[in-house]
């Protein structure tokens, strides 16, 4: 088992201590025999005993101190160096790998073979793991700026076409061709409203207007209201056993959370299907889980899925899968609860809510 840097600094400082003690012991008792040996050799030349044995003990005491003093910066010397190079070597390689991660360049990692598993070697696991979650980041910021001009580049080119064809005489402004248009003109409103929800939430001054809420009225709720957009698809919406709890909570925001997580669940399910909610008691907070027997997620896609307009299948249609911010908004708003949200995936996916009950 590997000790922790500070136990072994406080070995090695206990046995500099040690070595000290030894060295002063050593040089004391040394010293002071040897100017007694000389001491007595003078007494039998008959000199002045009182004088001699001053000199001697002074003599003594001086080589002593001194002796101990210069064993002691020796013994520091060889500890400071090997400390500071033990400290400094690893840190230097840790500044310099963030200052090449600060230029850009994501994929460079700290070895950690041979590394101990002190604090030094927990501090360099936690750069590399900071590393991949900055490449991830990166990745993902790169894939939403193309997403984001992709929602923005469809719905403009189509409108763009329409009123070039109408202009130019080729199409007549039916009031069909109208509506198309204005559908266009409501998926970028409604684009752009999200996003501006989703950097509500984001920013710090953002307040939940929280107050006790019946957990299961909030669920008839949204079963009620998306009822006929289940029937309409030919998907089963089941309401399984939920805790019959009060919940402090803003009342608006949870309808928002069930309401996304069941209409995600609809667009990937496929008719004669079922989407099922329902709820377990946790410790200190109740867990709300929306089943469905959709297309399910690859788990390699799991830790994504409630990144901002991502999508598992590039090539899916914006009318399938949405803008991709409907989770993002979700994750949002149970965080801001204090909850936590994640996904499984078997044949299909489950979202699980935990929120706290205070």
């Amino acid at each position: 088992m590997k000790k922790s840097l500070s136990f072994r600094l406080s070995v090695l400082l206990i046995i500099y201590t040690g070595l000290i003690l030894l060295l002063a012991s050593f040089t004391i008792i040394n010293a002071t025999h040897y100017h007694f040996q000389l001491y007595g050799n003078e007494m039998e030349q008959g000199h002045n005993q009182t004088e001699l044995l001053n000199t001697h003990l002074e003599q003594a005491i001086i080589q002593s101190v001194g002796m101990t003093i210069g064993g002691a910066l020796i013994v520091a010397l060889i500890l400071s160096i090997y400390i500071a190079k033990r400290i400094s070597s690893p840190l230097i390689s840790m500044k310099n790998l963030t200052l090449i991660m600060a230029r850009g360049k994501r994929d460079v990692r700290l070895p950690l073979k041979g590394v101990p598993k002190d604090e030094l070697g927990e501090l360099a696991a936690s750069i590399n793991h900071l590393a991949d979650q900055l490449q991830q980041q990166e990745q993902l910021r790169v894939s939403m700026t193309e997403n984001i001009a992709h929602e923005l580049r469809t719905p403009l080119t189509t409108l763009n076409s329409y009123l070039a064809a109408i202009q130019d005489g080729i199409w007549e402004a039916t009031p069909e061709r109208i509506q198309s248009s204005r559908e266009e003109i409501h998926r970028l409103i409604h684009l752009v409203n999200d996003l501006e929800e989703l950097q509500t939430l984001s920013s710090p001054d953002f307040d939940l207007s929280r107050e006790e809420v019946q957990l299961v009225k909030s669920i008839d709720q949204v079963i009620n209201f998306m009822q006929p957009s289940f029937s309409e698809k030919g998907v089963v919406l089941e309401k399984g056993i939920i805790p019959d709890i009060t919940i402090y909570a803003d009342e608006h925001r949870l309808i928002q959370i069930w309401t996304n997580l069941i209409s995600n669940s609809l667009k990937f399910t496929q008719a004669n299907g079922k989407v099922k909610i329902y709820g377990i008691m946790k410790p200190d907070g109740v867990q709300i889980t929306v089943e469905d027997t959709g297309i399910g997620i690859p788990d390699k896609e799991l830790s994504n899925v409630f990144e901002r307009f991502y999508r598992v299948d590039k090539s899916r249609n914006r009318k399938m899968g949405g803008g991709g911010l409907g989770l993002a908004i979700t994750k949002a708003l149970v965080e801001r609860h204090d909850g936590q949200i994640w996904a499984e995936s078997n044949a299909g996916t489950l979202f699980h809510v935990y929120l706290p009950l205070k």
